[in-house]
């Protein structure tokens, strides 16, 4: 082979190289890209799961007397005429 075909052969192969890799995007940056927009549609979807559970329980709170019962007794301690309620302190917290 001449210099001037391993010349053209030498530039056809760093065009081809430049069309696969070569520019501002690569070919490893769109895969890159790939795998990352995957990884936030499954951080999506898992979002999309927890604010449809708080939004149930938001309804529930709102809406059921039952679940309302619940969280007051849960979160606030409250309790019914004629109930006793006992709350039992860690031994810790008795010595301060």
């Amino acid at each position: 082979m001449t210099a001037k075909r391993w010349a053209a052969l030498a530039a056809l192969a760093f065009a081809l190289y430049f069309a696969v890799q070569g520019g501002e995007y690569a070919t490893t940056d769109l895969l890159a890209l790939r795998r990352q927009e995957s990884g936030e549609r499954l951080q999506l979807q898992r979002l999309r799961q927890i604010v449809d559970s708080l939004q149930r329980d938001a309804i529930g709170i709102e809406r059921d007397p039952r679940v309302q019962e619940r969280v007051a007794r849960e979160r606030f301690g409250m309790i019914r005429r004629g109930e006793l309620l006992y709350r039992l302190v860690p031994a810790d917290s008795a010595r301060r």
